[in-house]
């Protein structure tokens, strides 16, 4: 079975590079098919190929188990594959066993999968009123298929982390134990699951199974005691079947394990942990300190998943490290640390080691805990950005004005070291510089924030938030044509740039120089002339604002974004407008009822079709629609 999952597993990891590839290739591209997508999906309901694919994977387990995981999850395969490469150099991982660190995968699931939603039934209705309604649309077809991802700077250290260094320090299948969210949903799932490793008659108990099982379960003794394998972790890969003897093993169908019995000839004896509940609560709260300090929200960050690998490996030196403390023996792997309570170099090293992460982590984790009161001061500034960059200033509130100040001194303290700041591991640096920025520019320091955005871009590079920051300074100092030129510079320097784009020609837009504006896209298209986005900022723009010609040009250009994307709701809407411009108002009746049939439960398109229909003549049938964009209670808002 080894062999068959390999080839399994392979052959997804090479379907994983050919759909970059095509991806690459053609500019546009089925979107990512990984289960982290479902976080678009409950957030702001988009589906897309990542949420119909996690959501069929927690539907199989309910009948087939946990079989994800050993079939077609890539980190697995890594897993494996590092666990295969420790057993050639004569290291065999020997399992973590914690009881509250399994909860972990639970936690990050629910963070990650059920938070959204609670925030907005929840929360939001009572400090984000203006938070458009909930509503359905899609996304299987995307042009910004890397939007979501790190780079490759980050991938590297994440598969060494969340590869080997896991497998290393917790056992074969550490990371899928102690740090993956989707893990924290298919182990619960796999208790209602008929679809089980099962055993007939045949049992000797000879072990066999449990000798070759990577997943850390004591086949063994579950199928000796219950009949099946009980344990959530068992990812159905089948080893323990391949490698009995007496094929006394099979994956069939009967009793869940939530109705499991004891057999009566059963010696059922309770699981073993590494961990006195002391040590429990004491490794959950360094796994929670480790977190903070790798996962802030303006200083050290880490991708989720990649911050909760390197979280569980911390912990476990940290745990280590206190048992070399502790007990007067102690090894790990081939090392030594303490003998008959005598450190070695090792032992010294190790704890040494263990001690400075622990100081490290609770030092950072505390400025990350400061880095999320500036955020929380900084949302307290809610003049609208194009107020501020109007280029005529409107004071503060003296409430304001008071957050903004305490915003700025916290982020000088969070940023680097190198900086002023008192950070000694790297932070989102340009992050807190465009945030500095925006706070002095609404206290009327413009000069000032200028200054920092392009210190910023000497040392940190130019991306595409300085750039921005950089032109609405200027804008908000009535230097309008800087503002131009530094747009037109970086646009053009950097075409994949599409937010720079967009707000580029949306200013333009806004200044009426819509032929400008017009030009500006078309120049951005003409740049990346496969780029989906682009396509659509240059018909909407044509739409709007171009003669009877360049209306139709627009036309046409919509249906062409429609051939590759066919589901799009706001597409249709603007063609609609199109339409509408031209006076064939029975086609743009039609392409915003279809609009409307796409997405039925979003009221901005309700409330556009029901000014069309009373526009047109059609009141009967365009009032309902208003009353019930009305009903939704942000009516009229965008």
């Amino acid at each position: 079975m080894g062999v068959r999952r390999a080839v399994v597993l392979g052959t997804i990891q090479v379907l994983m590079i050919l759909h970059v590839v095509q991806w690459i290739w053609f500019g546009t591209t089925l979107s990512p098919v990984e289960p982290s997508e479902a976080m678009a999906t409950v957030k702001d309901g988009v589906i897309n190929a990542g949420a119909i694919l996690f959501g069929l994977a927690l539907l199989s387990t309910v009948f087939l188990g946990r079989w994800f995981c050993g079939w077609a999850c890539h980190v697995v395969m890594l897993q494996d594959l590092c666990s295969w490469l420790l057993e050639k150099v004569g290291i065999r991982p020997k399992p973590f066993r914690s009881r509250l660190l399994l909860y972990v995968p639970l936690l990050l699931a629910i963070y990650m999968f059920l938070w959204p939603i609670v925030y907005r039934l929840g929360v939001a209705p009572y400090v984000r009123p203006d938070l458009a309604p909930f509503g359905f649309s899609q996304a299987l077809i995307v042009d910004d298929f890397w939007r979501t991802f790190p780079g490759v700077i980050m991938a590297v250290p994440f598969l060494f982390v969340c590869g080997f260094l896991t497998v290393y320090l917790l056992g074969s299948k550490g990371y899928c134990t102690y740090g993956c969210p989707y893990g924290g949903f298919f182990a619960p799932l796999d208790e209602y699951a008929v679809g089980r490793i099962r055993v007939n008659d045949s049992c000797e108990h000879c072990g066999h199974c449990t000798a070759v099982c990577t997943s850390n379960v004591r086949v063994h003794e579950e199928v000796r005691d219950y009949g099946m394998v009980v344990d959530p972790g068992c990812m159905k890969c089948m080893d323990c079947v391949s490698a009995c003897p007496n094929d006394a093993l099979s994956f069939g169908f009967g009793t869940p394990a939530s109705l499991r019995t004891v057999r009566p000839n059963a010696a059922p004896k309770p699981k073993t942990y590494d961990l006195t509940f002391g040590e429990e609560v004491f490794v959950a709260a360094v796994a929670a300190i480790v977190f903070a300090s790798v996962r802030g929200s303006v200083g050290t960050s880490l991708p989720l998943l990649f911050a909760s690998g390197v979280a569980a490996c911390v912990t476990f030196i940290v745990w280590k490290g206190w048992r070399a403390i502790r007990d007067p023996n102690v090894r790990f792997h081939g090392w030594q640390l303490k003998m008959h309570g005598r450190w070695t170099l090792t032992g010294y090293a190790w704890t040494g080691t263990a001690s400075a992460l622990l100081v490290l982590s609770g030092y950072t984790a505390a400025l990350n805990v400061a880095g999320a009161v500036a955020g929380w001061l900084d949302d307290r500034v809610t003049i609208p950005p194009q107020v501020v960059f109007s280029g005529n200033r409107i004071a503060l509130s003296p409430e304001e004005e008071r957050a903004a100040k305490r915003a700025l001194a916290i982020y000088d303290v969070v940023g680097g070291i190198d900086r002023g700041g008192w950070a000694v591991l790297p932070v989102s640096q340009i992050d807190i510089d465009v945030r500095r920025a925006w706070l002095l520019a609404t206290l009327g320091e413009f000069a000032k924030a200028e200054t920092l955005v392009r210190t910023s871009i000497e040392r940190e590079g130019i991306v595409p938030a300085t750039a921005a920051a950089l032109a609405r300074l200027q804008r908000g100092q009535n230097r309008d044509d800087l503002a131009e030129a530094t747009y037109r510079e970086y646009t053009a320097a950097h075409p994949d740039w599409r937010d720079l784009q967009e707000e580029f020609v949306v200013w333009l837009s806004s200044e009426g120089r819509t032929q400008d504006a017009i030009a500006a896209a078309r120049a951005a298209l003409d740049r990346r002339p496969k780029e989906l986005m682009y396509m659509r900022r240059l018909s909407i723009a044509l739409m709007e604002h171009g003669s009877v010609e360049e209306i139709e040009e627009g036309i046409a250009l919509t249906q062409r974004t429609l051939e590759i994307a066919p589901d799009n709701p706001f597409a249709y809407r603007a063609l609609s407008r199109g339409y509408f411009r031209l006076d064939r108002l029975d086609d743009a009746e039609r392409a915003m009822r279809r609009a409307v049939e796409l997405a039925p439960d979003d009221w901005r398109l309700k409330q556009a079709l029901g000014e069309m229909l009373i526009a047109i003549g059609k009141p009967e049938e365009g009032a309902p629609l208003l009353k019930e964009a009305k009903e939704h209670g942000v009516f009229g808002r965008e």
